[in-house]
Order: C-alpha cells, then sequence, then structure tokens
C-alpha cells in the first residue's frame, strides 16, 4: 500500500533530487507539491516546482503556491549562493508550460487532509511557514494527519547558518514553534542526518 504525500518544497537543488526520488518511489503517492520561499522566492520555487513535474512527465500533479515571507520576522536573504538565481543553479530553464491552483498552499494542505483523514504524511523540506499557516486556517488537521515527516533542524549538531541554526528553521522560527507544538505525530530529520546521507 503506498503512502500518500505532499511535500512542501523550496526547489533547490536539493529539494529537486527529493521530489524526484518521490516521484519515482513505488511506495509514495505525491498528492501534490506547496511551494514555500527559501532557497529562492515563493514566485521562482513555484515555477521550479511545475518544471520538475513536467520534466518528470508528472503535471497531472498539483502545485500550489504558497507564503512568501515568514510569519513575523523579516525574510532573510535567500540561498541564490548555493542554488543560483534560478535555485537550478542557474541553469535557466524554460518556463513550464502548466500553472499553480487558485487557492493557496495553506489551504490545499486543509482541503486534502480533510479529505483524506489519518492517510496524509506532510513532507516539509523547507521552512515550515505554510504548514503553521494551514494549521492556523484548521486546527483539526493536526488529529487528521497520519504524520509530519520534517527536513530541517540542528539539534544534537551545529547549524548551518548560526552556530546553533538551520537554515529551514531560522527561515521562519515562529512557525516552526507552532509546527512543533501541534501535538500531530512529528519526525525531525535534522543536520545530523542530512550531512551524512550521500546520494550517488
Amino acid at each position: 500500500m503506498t503512502r500518500k504525500i505532499i511535500i512542501d518544497t523550496d526547489p533547490g537543488i536539493d529539494d529537486t533530487m527529493a521530489i524526484m526520488l518521490a516521484l519515482k518511489s513505488p511506495e509514495l503517492e505525491l498528492l501534490g507539491l506547496t511551494t514555500i520561499y527559501g532557497n529562492v522566492n515563493c514566485s521562482q520555487s513555484t515555477i521550479n516546482a511545475l518544471k520538475i513535474l513536467e520534466v518528470a512527465g508528472r503535471s497531472n500533479i498539483p502545485v500550489a503556491k504558497g507564503s512568501d515571507v515568514p510569519l513575523v520576522i523579516e525574510p532573510h536573504h535567500h540561498a541564490t549562493f548555493v542554488h543560483g538565481d534560478d535555485g537550478m543553479g542557474n541553469t535557466h530553464l524554460s518556463l513550464p508550460a502548466s500553472k499553480a491552483l487558485d487557492i493557496s498552499a495553506a489551504q490545499f494542505i486543509v482541503e486534502m487532509i480533510m479529505k483524506n483523514p489519518d492517510e496524509i504524511t506532510l513532507v516539509p523540506i523547507g521552512p515550515l511557514t505554510n504548514i503553521a499557516l494551514a494549521l492556523r486556517i484548521e486546527p483539526k488537521i493536526a488529529k487528521l494527519v497520519k504524520e509530519v515527516v520534517i527536513m530541517g533542524g540542528a539539534a544534537t549538531v551545529r547549524g548551518n547558518v548560526t552556530p546553533v541554526a538551520e537554515a529551514n528553521i531560522w527561515q521562519d522560527p515562529h512557525a516552526a514553534s507552532i509546527v512543533f507544538s501541534a501535538g500531530w505525530p512529528l519526525t525531525m530529520l535534522g543536520l545530523d542526518v542530512t550531512t551524512k546521507v550521500i546520494q550517488t
């Protein structure tokens, strides 16, 4: 039986690899991509998400554009020094033919969880703003989601943007606080894991 997932993403070269792996996995059913700022601004991450699905031949999978700013703090700089101005290593791919949905990422997350109770795993691999906004729209999703698996944090190792902060959490710490305290089943994959994983 496949696991239904929604990936909340700021692609990004690293997130592109994660999405491609998810699309190829027989164990996963990708219900949608929701986009967020981080590696690039949210408009560019939405273009990148649509383009990834197009290249993979999976443009039938919906994309919902999310927030371009954190909940409270001023936005930090984007990681263009790592991923390039376009988030794809300055490859400047052609624009995708498909478009994002008319609803926000947070609303898409809420609607999908409410339609599929106890079935959806949320997989945020960028800042957690969209997930926090979804909780604000409908707190009941905390009881109806199957689980949340986060790529972020630096609980036991040095951070990658400050000595104590990992980039995804650092981008919106207020959203992270909401998500980590929501009371839903949550797994954090921090830098102690992600910096040791090698893809060949």
